[in-house]
């Protein structure tokens, strides 16, 4: 890797960067490390380069990518952030510092482990740059695993399935999500891996160019016809994607039919529309698996216009079908939505709603042991959103119930329910929600309050603590009540 790749790679994203900046933290960074070596036995630069460059590649704004070519001066050098911040400016000597407080995150037993991924959490609430860096930063270590023990590579990688690729997740940075999930995937489960890559690398490869192709060719020409401009190209799921799907729904490799899908990109959201009309015409859609992100994004801003349609051979065939600019930000996520939002601007003031909830958590809970399970409960599930009668959105953890929901709009909605109507149809307080349900929570004014069997069926953090207040409260009116003179 070289500082040259990195600097084509800023300059196709924003012309206008100041190159001179760049360039003079390569050269500062290379002077500190000077002639330290990886386990690997090159250069550590290298390190400090490749982490560069994949920040550059989900479109990182100039001050994250320089902090990532800094990033490990402070604490594997005699340069001090002081020097960082002289010359580079204090913004960059922020996002490096909360780097160095992050490398500090060390397995030594699992106290202490929890105590810093709560200062993680932190770190990322203040500044998600911090985290994007670190995530660059680990999928190079992940790369370079093989130098390490068995059982370091085994941690580090159980590590990042368990809190990095779910964060990554969240902030729909899938690019770097799948890397991590697939390297980790190699050292957790090697012959699993081993296996698996066999059939899709080698057994059906041909077969699948063959059937791509042939769509291709069919879809190609009818785009022409209409004067829609388009870049056609087929999407591999990750093996470690294709993995849990076996292994959630009991299935062989032969049985996921969503192995792969075609990826339509065009220039504007109403060829987005116009194009899955032309794919409608050609093959029938798989009627329940029509998914609209444009009009309803997902939470963490992931647009997109999904359909399964039956195509040649009969052959169940997903669609993707987007702008570039949807596209980018599928693969780069947050990164990307700011890039485009603000032209290669710096404005990360506006978290994602979950780091708020993050926050909250944090505020609520004194125990660490408390915060992180919450925090994998509420935040780290995989998300659903469904919809009020008046049309607004709500997310929620997957397998969340009305009560959930109910105590997402409002607590007293939460407390007084009786009931709710899923879909326009009846449906009991403990029923798992899905993915697109409409949801009406059923009230009763006179309601005392919640009921405490409901802790067994919410999901949230938040409807657990609403419920065990109020019961809490109803309680201690009670004892008032049975108690002369008690006071509050």
């Amino acid at each position: 890797m070289t500082i040259d790749q990195i600097i084509h790679k800023v300059q196709e994203n924003n012309p206008k960067a100041d190159i001179a900046l760049l360039e003079k933290a390569y050269e500062f960074a290379a002077r500190a490390h000077g002639s330290q070596k990886r386990r690997t036995g090159a250069p550590y630069i290298q390190h400090s380069l490749h982490t560069a460059f994949v920040l550059a590649q989900i479109k990182a704004d100039l001050s994250t990518i320089m902090a990532g070519i800094l990033h490990d001066v402070p604490e594997d050098t005699e340069y001090t952030l002081d020097d960082i911040s002289k010359n580079f400016g204090g913004e960059v000597a922020a996002l490096v510092e909360g780097i160095t407080k992050l490398s500090k995150i060390k397995y030594r037993g699992v106290e202490r482990y929890r105590e810093n991924l709560r200062k993680m959490f932190l770190a990322m609430a203040q500044d998600i740059r911090v985290i994007l860096i670190k995530f660059c930063d680990r999928l190079h270590n992940l790369r370079t695993l093989d130098v390490l023990p068995e059982e370091k590579r085994r941690r580090i990688a159980q590590e990042t399935m368990e809190i990095y690729a779910p964060i990554a997740g969240l902030l729909g940075i899938w690019r770097l999500k799948w890397q991590m999930e697939d390297i980790c995937f190699k050292y957790l489960y090697p012959e699993e891996y081993k296996k698996l890559e066999y059939k899709y690398e080698v057994e059906k490869k041909t077969e699948r160019n063959q059937y791509t192709q042939r769509v291709k060719n069919i879809l190609s020409q009818r785009l022409n016809e209409e004067g829609i401009a388009y870049n056609i190209e087929d999407r591999l799921k990750p093996l470690y994607s294709i993995y849990k799907k076996m292994q959630k729904k009991d299935r062989k490799f032969d049985e996921i039919y969503d192995v792969f899908a075609v990826r339509i990109i065009v220039p504007t959201v109403s060829d987005c529309y116009k194009t899955m009309g032309i794919v409608h015409s050609l093959w029938k859609p798989k009627s329940d698996r029509i998914k609209d992100y444009i009009a309803v994004p997902k939470p963490n801003g992931y647009r997109s216009l999904h359909t399964t349609v039956y195509g040649p051979e009969n052959k169940p065939t997903e669609f993707q079908i987007r702008t570039r600019e949807m596209h980018e930000e599928s693969l780069y996520g947050i990164a990307a939505h700011w890039y485009y939002k603000h032209k290669g601007g710096s404005d990360y003031k506006n978290q994602p709603k979950w780091i708020q909830e993050i926050l909250n958590i944090q505020r609520q809970t004194e125990n660490t042991n408390d915060f992180i399970n919450k925090v994998k409960l509420d935040v780290f599930q995989d998300r659903i959103f469904v919809f009020s009668p008046k049309g607004d959105v709500f997310d929620l953890p997957e397998d969340a119930t009305p009560i959930d929901f109910a105590y997402l709009v409002h607590t007293e909605v939460g407390n007084k329910a009786t009931g709710a109507l899923v879909n326009d149809r009846m449906s009991s307080l403990d029923r798992p929600l899905k993915n697109g349900d409409l949801v009406e929570i059923v009230t009763e004014k006179n309601r005392k309050g919640p009921n405490t069997d409901w802790l067994e069926f919410a999901k949230t953090n938040r409807a657990k603590e609403k419920i065990r207040q109020a019961t809490k409260s109803s309680r201690f009116e009670q004892f008032k009540r049975i108690i002369p003179g008690m006071k509050k």
